[in-house]
């Protein structure tokens, strides 16, 4: 009797879950539902990359009506994405950071610090590159365990770490390379990462590589929701993600294709060797953030830190974690830094370049507060402030006015951040 009556309990809880907002996740989502499901978390405060494209739409459409016959240019547009190289790949190490609602200051410096530690093993110590560049990436994850060890163990808050670093660092730097001195960088591997340009058959075969890869994780996944019954996306947003992605990557492969030369007689043709390190440095952390399970703690910790503790989390591992990926990949920024400037000098990295990365992470999206932001949304921020620095110094703007607009952008991102943070709170999400 009491299995039976069991039986029918468990039926009456199947059926109320059945008429409850659980069964939501069973029904057929239609492109208008998908629309509106969208809307209203923008509404809520779920903002997104959404800033980032209409500011990137903004600003091409700006300096294009500005400087029509140099922005969009083919020299311009090669030269625009290899700007953004060096702040993006320092951006998404910033991601990791910022998701736990912590600061790295001490990372643009860190990079340089790590560059002058690979000019100096490949011109004084005649090592070949891959030693200097593993030097160079290990001294960055030394710097990430220092910081980690220090915020995580001894509970020193991160800005008073990194600002100790920050000046720290550059004095290590400047030992390195002294006053005013310069380390020329001519190892040809370690110039072609942002000076040279990939065979164009490479380029195009890596370009389709990409777009079919990306169709058939979105194609696997909807087939996946649909054959369990779940909601998701319908095939129209499936396949228009698919066609703007295909549109991107290969209208851009199609423009670096050409010939960008200034005289005829010049061949200057491919993609830069930097892009698609760039794109597997994002496809790496999107996918670490998203689909693992140390992503999904880094989330939890960034959320609610006691409540992560509680569930078991290792709360001080992940800490740790996250600076040292972070300077990891502040030292192949500085890296390819070094390669596009052709040198390291001892304020590498101590300028502005910390402050366009932090920029172009909360630009894309990352909270300054903690819990929310994807790793590949850095790459729309990175383009963003690569388009603000390249169209001001085509419109023959002043540096004071450069960093003034520059400043003004991270102000009105972060401004964006906190509204659409309480919003969130507001409505409860």
């Amino acid at each position: 009797m009491s299995i039976r009556t069991n039986k029918e309990a468990a039926v009456k809880v199947a059926a109320n879950l059945a008429d409850s907002g659980f069964a939501a996740d069973r029904r057929e989502q239609t492109l208008g539902t998908a629309l509106t499901d969208y809307w209203t978390r923008v509404r809520s405060g779920d903002l997104g990359s959404l800033p980032a494209i209409l500011g990137l739409v903004a600003l091409v459409t700006l300096f294009t009506v500005l400087r029509p016959e140099t922005f969009l240019s083919k020299g311009n547009i090669a030269n625009l994405f290899v700007q953004a190289l060096p702040v993006t790949i320092l951006a998404l190490g910033l991601v990791f950071v910022l998701l736990l609602g912590e600061i790295d200051l001490s990372a643009g410096v860190a990079s340089g610090v790590c560059a002058a530690v690979m000019a100096k093993l490949i011109v004084e110590a005649g090592q070949p590159w891959f030693v200097a560049v593993a030097a160079a990436l290990v001294t960055g994850l030394v710097i990430g365990t220092a910081i980690g060890a220090l915020v995580s163990l001894v509970r020193i808050p991160s800005f008073v770490v990194t600002l100790a670093l920050f000046l720290g660092l550059q004095g290590i730097t400047l030992r390195l390379i002294g006053d005013g001195g310069t380390v020329p960088v001519r190892d040809d591997v370690v110039v072609a990462l942002a000076n040279r340009n990939m065979p164009i058959w490479l380029g195009w075969v890596l370009a389709l590589v990409c777009v079919a890869g990306f169709a058939a994780v979105e194609l696997l996944r909807h087939q996946r929701q649909r054959k369990r019954g779940l909601a998701g996306r319908p095939f129209g947003v499936t396949a228009a993600r698919i066609t703007v992605l295909a549109v991107a990557v290969l209208g851009g492969t199609y423009l670096l294709s050409l010939n960008r030369a200034a005289t005829p007689s010049f061949d200057l043709r491919g993609v830069p060797w930097g892009v698609p390190l760039v794109a597997l440095l994002v496809v790496v952390c999107t996918f670490v953030l998203g689909r693992t399970v140390y992503g999904r703690h880094v989330y939890a910790v960034g959320g609610n830190a006691e409540a992560a503790r509680r569930a078991g989390i290792n709360v001080t591992w992940i800490r740790m974690s996250v600076f040292m990926i972070g300077s990891f990949l502040a030292a192949l920024s500085g890296i390819v830094l070094a390669s596009r400037l052709n040198s390291v000098t001892p304020d590498l990295g101590a300028n502005t370049t910390l402050l366009y990365a932090v920029g172009a992470a909360v630009i894309g999206g990352t909270s300054l507060f903690g819990g929310k932001g994807r790793a590949h949304d850095a790459l729309l921020g990175g383009l963003v402030i690569a388009t603000i620095d390249n169209g001001l110094g085509l419109l023959g703007a002043k540096a004071y006015a450069n960093m003034l607009i520059t400043g003004l952008v991270l102000l009105f991102a972060a401004s964006i951040d906190a509204l659409a943070r309480r919003r969130r709170a507001a409505t409860g999400r």
